[in-house]
């Protein structure tokens, strides 16, 4: 599907969606556990994907009749079956690294697979720490990547692993890790990125009543805990990565004298909250009531600043299409990491801006918008089969001169179904063709 946003003032209020890295955490840990049910999950095309794992591995997930405000969720009690057929993940790097430990825990062997993009990440160290533990972890390919096939039941142990490549590693290794005999101490090799989805996953499992916890030179879980939310239930929060995208729009075409209301923002680990000091250092007048959790953002004259993404690797396509918007540069460091998501977003942001007429010097570990010398225009532009890439040229879309049409625009299904739904309801035009 293309969609096109044309040049447009928006105002109102409007409702973030869940997290997509709580949900996908909690979908787990509740198949972990004898049961449980997660509240406010996200049910999107990632998340639909760790459901079909957690029923792979002999769970179940029973959706609320009346919509998707809960998931029933009946548990494999610390003990995966080894599921019946290869595993389908989809498009979600998410799932693949926190079902292939799962899996490692499995007496036989499982098959994890993707499409294209999926296939095309890397997985070779969680699949070396599962052989450090005693488990079975080969790339059918050997070359890292998916498919995958994990196995042999480990029972825990200690494992060296780089932090510089993925902190899902990390979070798949201390929830597996709780359910072993042994526990698993991890040992980071480098220092971590993107360390805030790491504090997700701990204030997730403490939700869930297991106990894991930062070491000097890593983290440890120890074993024979059991996943149990108190009183069954765990809610998940509203998701600011998501919600970077409507807070930029405000920011860059809220309507003269109104703004947009965000809700669902209540304060939380997630790191992409930053998205609110950087709105701020860039001249935007955010305010943030966190007991109500609601950010309402007026439109300004936006000037560049410097943000490193180490922490925050999913905000870079949305700080990119704010510095093509802002004056000055707008200098993005610490990127190199962000070249091995659903596409390389480094070099994706660069040459889609490019397109509508920014100007942008891209290098391995850093991302710079000349938005002094920028004049946006809408352009034919390519969303790169990635959500991220998509709901950020949106946005662009509604400063640039014209009409911005987006290729790919159906893909927003992987993190925010309702997106241009949601945009539409401010006040954006949105044209949806096939």
């Amino acid at each position: 599907m293309d969609v096109t946003i044309s040049q447009s003032r928006v105002a109102g209020r409007v409702r973030a969606p869940p997290s997509k890295s709580y949900t996908h955490r909690a979908i787990l840990a509740a198949g972990y556990g004898a049961e449980a049910v997660v509240a406010d999950p996200l049910v999107s095309a990632d998340t639909r994907a760790t459901m079909r794992a957690v029923e792979a591995f002999g769970g179940s997930v029973d959706r609320d009749a009346d919509g998707d405000a809960r998931l029933s969720i009946s548990g494999f009690d610390g003990r995966p079956e080894v599921p019946d057929d290869v595993v389908d993940c989809a498009n979600s790097g998410t799932t693949t690294r926190l079902v292939t430990a799962c899996g490692a825990l499995a007496d036989g062997l499982c098959v994890f697979t993707g499409d294209d993009s999926l296939r095309s990440r890397p997985q070779g160290p969680l699949l070396d720490a599962i052989r450090q533990l005693g488990g079975r972890a080969e790339s059918t390919r050997r070359n890292g990547q998916a498919p995958l096939v994990v196995g042999e039941s480990i029972d825990g142990g200690a494992v060296s692993i780089p932090g510089d490549v993925s902190s899902q590693y990390i979070t798949a290794l201390l929830m597996a890790g709780a359910v072993t005999d042994e526990g698993i101490d991890v040992e980071l090799e480098t220092e971590l990125k993107s360390a805030p989805y790491v504090d997700i996953t701990l204030e997730v499992l403490d939700d869930f009543g297991v106990d894991a916890t930062k070491t000097d030179d890593g983290f440890s879980v120890p074993g024979g805990q059991s996943y149990a939310p108190k009183g069954g239930e765990y809610a998940v929060p509203g998701d600011f990565s998501s919600m970077s995208y409507l807070l930029s729009a405000g920011a860059v075409a809220a309507a003269e004298g109104d703004r947009v209301l965000v809700e669902g923002a209540r304060p939380s680990a997630q790191g992409d909250s930053a998205i609110v000091e950087i709105l701020e250092s860039m001249g935007a007048a955010v305010g943030w009531d966190r007991d109500a959790g609601e950010i309402a953002v007026p439109r300004a004259s936006l000037s560049g600043t410097t943000v490193d993404v180490g922490d925050t690797p999913d905000l870079l396509p949305t700080i990119a299409a704010l510095g093509a918007v802002a004056d000055g540069d707008t200098v993005i460091e610490n990127c190199e990491h962000v070249r091995y998501k659903e596409t390389d977003r480094v070099s994706a942001m660069a040459e889609e801006l490019g397109k509508m007429g920014a100007s942008v010097t891209e290098e391995r570990d850093r991302l710079t918008v000349h938005g002094g010398d920028t004049d946006l225009v809408g352009a034919r532009v390519d969303g790169r089969a990635d959500h991220r890439i998509v709901m950020s040229l949106a946005v662009a879309g509604l400063a640039a001169d014209g009409d911005t049409v987006i290729e790919g625009a159906e893909h927003v299904d992987v993190s925010f179904p309702d997106f241009f739904d949601a945009m539409e309801s401010l006040g954006a035009a949105v044209d949806r063709h096939e």
